[in-house]
C-alpha cells in the first residue's frame, strides 16, 4: 500500500519566505512532507486535539492516487499513473513546527491525522477542469460557516502533479495506492499580499497564510488558529455548482 506525500508549494506562502531568507531552492523543487499513513480522519470526523496552544491549523488541498510508479519516473509517466483525486484536510499544528524544523529533520508531532473526501474521483470525470496535470476549479473553504477563501487550485501551482509524483519518486518507486498532496491551495491575486474574502479577494486555505499577510501588511497577525468547537468546511464544485467529492467537514474537539 502506498504512504501519504504532502509536498509543498512555492505558491504565495512560499514565495515570501525565499523572499525573506533568498532560498531558491524553495521556487526550484517542491519541499516533501512524508505525512502518517497509519491513521486518517473520516470526512467528518472531529479534529481531537490535547492543547490549543498547539496552533491547530487546517489546510485545505487537492490530492492524486497513483498506480505503481518507478523510480525515476518521467513526468510523462507520472502524469500517466494518475488513477484518482480528492480533496485534502491536512491538518497542521504551527506552534509544533519550528521546534522540529530546528533539528534539521522533517515535521511529525506537527503532522497529525489528515483526512480526505468522501468522493474519489478518476481524472476524465472533472473534464476540462483536468488538463496539464492540474485541477482548474476553486476550492471552497467555511471556516466557523463563514466563507474564508476559494482560490483555484489550478492557478499559481508550481509544480504540476506530474512534476510532483516525479520528484516523489526520484530515489525509489512508488506503490499503488500512493497519496500525493498539492500543498495548500492559495492564489497570489495579482497583488504582493494577497486579499482576503472580506476586502473582496478570493481569501485563503489555512490560517496560517491569512496570519503571514497580516504580518507583512499590519506588523502581527489578528487571526488566531483554530479553538475546540472551531468548525471547518472545505469542498470543490463542478461549474454546475454540483459537489464533485463531498464535502469535508470537522469541527476541533478537547482530547
Amino acid at each position: 500500500m502506498g504512504g501519504w506525500l504532502g509536498l509543498c508549494q512555492s505558491r504565495r506562502a512560499g514565495t515570501q519566505s525565499a523572499r525573506r531568507r533568498n532560498a531558491r531552492e524553495l521556487l526550484d523543487r517542491p519541499s516533501d512532507v512524508s505525512s502518517g499513513s497509519d491513521t486518517f480522519l473520516a470526512p467528518h470526523s472531529p479534529i481531537v486535539m490535547e492543547n490549543e496552544q498547539w496552533g491547530i491549523d487546517f489546510e485545505g488541498e487537492v490530492a492524486v492516487i497513483t498506480d505503481d510508479v518507478p523510480m525515476g519516473a518521467s513526468t510523462k509517466q507520472a502524469h500517466g499513473a494518475i488513477r484518482l483525486l480528492m480533496l485534502v484536510n491536512d491538518v497542521s499544528l504551527r506552534g509544533l513546527i519550528p521546534g522540529e524544523l530546528a533539528k534539521g529533520f522533517g515535521f511529525f508531532q506537527s503532522k497529525p491525522s489528515s483526512a480526505f473526501s468522501p468522493v474519489a474521483v478518476t481524472p476524465d470525470e472533472l473534464g476540462k477542469s483536468w488538463h496539464n496535470s492540474k485541477v482548474h476549479l476553486p476550492l471552497i473553504s467555511h471556516y466557523n460557516h463563514e466563507p474564508f477563501g476559494h482560490p483555484n487550485a489550478g492557478v499559481d501551482m508550481t509544480f504540476d502533479f506530474a512534476e510532483l509524483v516525479a520528484h516523489a519518486a526520484k530515489t525509489r518507486p512508488l506503490s499503488a495506492g500512493c497519496i500525493v498532496g498539492s500543498g495548500t491551495v492559495s492564489n497570489k491575486q495579482g497583488t504582493e499580499y494577497g486579499t482576503s474574502i472580506e476586502e473582496g479577494g478570493v481569501g485563503y486555505s489555512c490560517i496560517a497564510e491569512r496570519r503571514m499577510i497580516e504580518t507583512i501588511r499590519d506588523g502581527q497577525p489578528t487571526t488566531s488558529f483554530m479553538r475546540f468547537g472551531d468548525s471547518i468546511k472545505i469542498e470543490m464544485l463542478d461549474d454546475n455548482g454540483q459537489s464533485i467529492f463531498g464535502t469535508i467537514e470537522q469541527t476541533v474537539e478537547k482530547y
